[in-house]
């Protein structure tokens, strides 16, 4: 990163945070003041002068701290602690990490090949605000964009509303709101196709929308009525949904005859906060309020059955899993990314058939509350070279980038822009932008910075 895209982040940042105490009668001219205010950093940063960049910030939070009458310090922006609070234990089992790789190695030239050759630190030196959305009312707590697509993005409410936005139009809009939803909306999934989109709700609903229409198209009430924290498509038959509910149960629909297939529920306790597939929808792992994860079996008709369970942390959500198969020749093994609101990200290896895990390595992100629904997702590309990362919201209000691949000095980047705990994280599958979403219901996109005479040497 160089030192003009820093300070301009460090200036957006300090606007950002006194933003909540901004025009408070008028949420509106919140959001339009800071998109100005980050047009003109883009526009007028454009020399490195250290030393009076350093005054302007100083300066700048003091007219703020005056004018609202907030005492917040610069260090406090610039230099936040993600090490974990005392009283907050880590399980035994996750203290006991191993030091086997699950990464490419540097013997990987082939797939270094077809990303490039840059350095770790090049390919995720995301820095520029690209575009700022406010059309929610409520947390925006979930972010997803579509499969293999980098311009339709998916903004899951509090407001009970989903939002589907285009990022790489000219400007980024809104181009549909899907409404149905009574209550908060909890979870959400794109079709393997896209053309569907099947949501969840404290309303204990399931939905079906149809995309290009934004209409819902089938509803059902889960079992008992209970309120319904997750939800997933099958990754192989998409007339399988998966839904977990408050009651610690999990519930296998037929969305296309809106039935619920005879030995599809299977009751694992806790709230289900976050569930995700293996590739092949065979495995199927559920992550509790307990601080428990669950593997499960998942069969062709969509029954289920219990497989293995191990405790991550007591009483400390698991808020966010995510599967991921490396395509290399190096790191063959699957592996299982985990929030888990005890001041953690953990990377598990997937070890047998049966869904078990073995904790490779664990990182320190403020993610203290079970109620902030911190996620974490991998980079969509990173099987392919060296290095490899992963990207995770923190209720320190900043965005981090942690190089997994590494023993020590895990942190590649941190972005600075969100005024209240991130929680949504999604990356668009050529990795040019990333999404962020935060308590207050703002949507950041980030663009990765360019390096023109790289291009232009290897346009030549």
């Amino acid at each position: 990163m160089n030192l003009t895209n820093y300070w301009q982040q460090q200036a957006f940042a300090i606007d950002s945070k006194f933003n909540a105490y901004r025009a408070n009668g008028n949420p509106h001219f919140k959001t339009l003041y800071i998109r100005r205010r980050n047009q003109l950093l883009r526009e007028n940063t454009r020399k490195d002068d250290t030393g009076l960049r350093k005054q302007y910030l100083r300066i700048r939070t003091q007219l703020l701290q005056q004018r609202y009458n907030v005492l917040l310090d610069q260090a406090s922006i610039s230099s936040r602690s993600v090490s974990v609070r005392s009283g907050s234990r880590i399980s035994d089992d996750i203290d006991n990490l191993e030091t086997t790789s699950v990464v490419p190695t540097r013997h990987a030239e082939a797939s270094r090949a077809i990303v490039g050759d840059n350095t770790i630190s090049e390919n995720y030196a995301f820095v520029g605000v690209h575009y700022i959305f406010d059309q929610h009312t409520g947390a925006v707590t979930l972010l997803k964009f579509a499969n293999n697509d980098k311009s339709r993005l998916c903004c899951v409410s509090h407001d009970s509303t989903i939002s589907i936005c285009n990022v790489t139009s000219s400007p980024p809009h809104v181009e549909g709101i899907l409404r149905g939803h009574t209550k908060p909306v909890t979870g959400c999934d794109w079709s393997a196709s896209n053309d569907l989109m099947v949501s969840c709700s404290l309303d204990g609903t399931i939905c079906l929308w149809e995309v290009a229409s934004f209409k819902c198209i089938r509803r059902v009430h889960g079992p008992a009525s209970f309120s319904l924290l997750s939800c997933l498509f099958h990754p192989v038959n998409n007339n399988i949904v998966v839904a977990g509910n408050e009651n610690g149960l999990i519930c296998v629909l037929n969305i296309s005859t809106g039935k619920y297939p005879r030995g599809g529920n299977c009751k694992v306790g806790g709230q289900i906060l976050s569930l995700t597939f293996d590739a092949n929808g065979q495995l199927l792992w559920a992550g509790s309020d307990k601080g428990v994860i669950t593997s499960l079996m998942c069969d062709d008709l969509g029954r289920l059955s219990k497989l293995n369970r191990i405790v991550v942390a007591q009483n400390c959500a698991i808020t966010c899993l995510s599967w991921r198969a490396w395509i290399s020749r190096e790191a063959r093994d699957p592996t299982l990314l985990v929030n888990c609101a005890a001041n953690a990200v953990c990377l598990f290896r997937v070890s047998d058939n049966n869904g078990r895990l073995q904790l490779k390595k664990k990182f320190n992100v403020r993610h203290k509350s079970g109620r902030c629904l911190v996620r974490s997702t991998f980079c969509p590309i990173m099987s392919f070279r060296e290095g490899a990362c992963i990207v995770s919201g923190s209720e320190d209000s900043c965005v981090y980038f942690l190089d997994i691949a590494r023993d020590t000095n895990f942190m590649v980047n941190k972005l600075q822009g969100h005024a209240s705990p991130v929680l949504g994280v999604s990356f668009n599958y050529d990795e040019s932008l990333l999404a962020t979403s935060d308590q207050q219901g703002l949507v950041i996109l980030w663009s990765r910075e360019k390096n023109p005479l790289k291009e232009h040497l290897q346009n030549q």
